[in-house]
């Protein structure tokens, strides 16, 4: 599912696993995240929210300073097939606006909310230097289907050379206190099988 724009595509390897966090940062459990990949000296990509991210400056940083990367996941994380052509664009620009304006640096990578796709929500994130990234597989840490036996299941299923789907932020349906019972396990298991964890570059 991984796609980008124009033919690019963030530089994958093999033997490494990318983790990705979206819908960040929560100030409940962005924190507890960073701490468990702190833990196994690990670093990943959060897309986060322009507006949550506005509300917590600090965390922001934080997550920048750790060594993480941060990309754009729009403003408000509204859906993409609900709104104006104008509107669309605008979320994105805005979402990569307000990141910029705490980290000083334009996000390197943008991904639709509820991964989504529109051509001029690529097209905006493409001016503004972002390159479109979504995922190859999902933990499906969300909604009744988000426990932690079963995001154990599919995270054990992970091959090396794959963008992975998790969820640092509520939102609403997310269960971060889910997915982060099994994720330090699961973090040990990767290096076991001798597959590093890197942030998407």
């Amino acid at each position: 599912m991984n796609e980008s724009f124009m033919g690019s595509s963030p530089a994958l390897q093999r033997d490494a696993v990318y983790l990705t966090f979206d819908d960040g940062p929560d100030p409940a459990w962005t924190p507890r995240v960073l701490q468990v990949l702190d833990d196994a000296q690990v670093r990943a990509t959060f897309f986060m929210i322009g507006a949550a991210a506005q509300g917590a400056p600090s965390l922001v940083r934080e997550v920048a300073a750790a060594g993480h990367g941060i990309g754009n996941h729009t403003f408000a994380h509204r859906h993409p097939w609900t709104m104006r052509t104008s509107v669309a664009r605008a979320q994105v620009h805005d979402g990569a606006v307000a990141l910029a304006d705490i980290v000083g640096r334009a996000p390197a990578f943008y991904r639709p909310p509820h991964g989504r796709n529109r051509p001029c929500m690529t097209e905006a994130a493409r001016r503004d230097g972002s390159m479109l990234v979504m995922w190859d597989r999902s933990a499906i840490d969300w909604g009744s289907l988000g426990t932690a036996s079963r995001i154990a299941k599919r995270l054990a299923k992970v091959r090396g050379g794959e963008i992975v789907l998790l969820h640092d932020g509520r939102n609403r349906h997310n269960r971060p206190d889910e997915m982060l019972q099994v994720l330090p396990a699961w973090l040990h298991s990767l290096a076991q099988r001798g597959l590093r964890v890197l942030p998407l570059h």
